[in-house]
């Protein structure tokens, strides 16, 4: 089994974690969590969304998370960013990488985002071009990558024709999510062998969520074909509203681990990732369901 030597992990805590907590988090403790992230060997955060306030309130004080963050070198900071308005105020908070997003299913696209797919791209097309044209690389989400909680089964074809649009309108990168956590290694691999003769692993990344416990076990699989870049979020936080029953993200700490014992640099440290999961618990005031966090209330390693 060839796997790949390096990976890059891309933290999305801050925003795909945080906007499916029903307590809310002050900008304060928001920028302190951030920060501590920052120390951790993390290259890329993503810190918050432009969405409208009314649509995910837990992110209304995204300028001011922006603005009271202190900024490390070498770590890109991200937002989501759903329209043209969006766009302009991530701008003016001065946003390194813009995101946007959209679900390969038309009926999780209608809930998640109130327009159907053939109506997104539009949008999102005109969102891309003005980040480009602002110097700003582009992040593409692609959501229900292989099973819809509206219709069922996704596609790998479906998949990969949306895929084509994203890359034509001129994303850098695009991310793969697996957003209500019922896939396995087979389906993970089916996929990717439809998009892989298509576009290059570099350009790839998965995003899974832990709904049955399987996601490492898909990480483990993409590895595998040769993808290097996955989405996590400290303490397996997050979920998405719009699909009932889906879980957090793959926990940070627990994917490291994973990659530290088979030998695959990320560059994070799991002692920083740790400390930033102790200030979260004493943020929320619970504690973190990563395995990883509950071995070390054990006192374990």
């Amino acid at each position: 089994m060839k796997l790949p030597k390096k990976v890059t992990l891309k933290e999305v805590g801050p925003r795909d974690g945080l906007q499916n907590e029903p307590q809310q988090v002050s900008t304060e403790h928001k920028a302190a969590w951030i920060d501590r992230l920052s120390k951790s060997g993390l290259s890329y955060i993503e810190v918050t969304s432009f969405v409208h306030p009314k649509w995910i309130p837990q992110l209304a004080d995204a300028a001011e998370v922006l603005s009271s963050i202190t900024r490390q070198p070498g770590i890109t900071y991200a937002a989501l960013v759903p329209n043209r308005q969006g766009l302009e105020r991530a701008l003016q908070a001065n946003i390194d990488e813009i995101s946007v997003f959209m679900s390969a299913s038309d009926s999780h696209n209608k809930n998640n985002i109130n327009k159907t797919i053939t109506e997104t791209l539009p949008v999102l097309k005109e969102v891309v071009s003005e980040a480009k044209a602002s110097g700003k690389t582009v992040r593409g989400y692609l959501s229900t990558i292989i099973a819809c909680p509206y219709e069922g089964k996704v596609s790998p074809e479906q998949v990969k024709d949306i895929a084509a649009r994203l890359f034509d309108m001129g994303i850098d990168e695009l991310s793969l999510g697996e957003t209500i956590g019922v896939a396995v290694p087979p389906e993970v691999e089916r996929l990717l062998e439809v998009l892989l003769p298509e576009f290059a692993a570099e350009r790839l990344a998965m995003h899974f969520h832990d709904t049955r416990g399987l996601a490492l076990a898909n990480i483990s699989k993409s590895l595998e074909m040769g993808i290097t870049i996955f989405d996590s979020s400290l303490g397996g936080l997050g979920g998405c509203p719009y699909a009932k029953g889906a879980s957090g993200n793959v926990a940070t700490e627990d994917l490291l681990y994973m990659l530290d014992a088979m030998g695959i640099q990320s560059g994070v440290r799991m002692e920083g990732l740790i400390a930033a999961g102790e200030l979260m618990e004493s943020i929320l005031g619970k504690p973190l369901k990563s395995r990883q966090m509950e071995i070390h209330r054990r006192g374990g390693k």
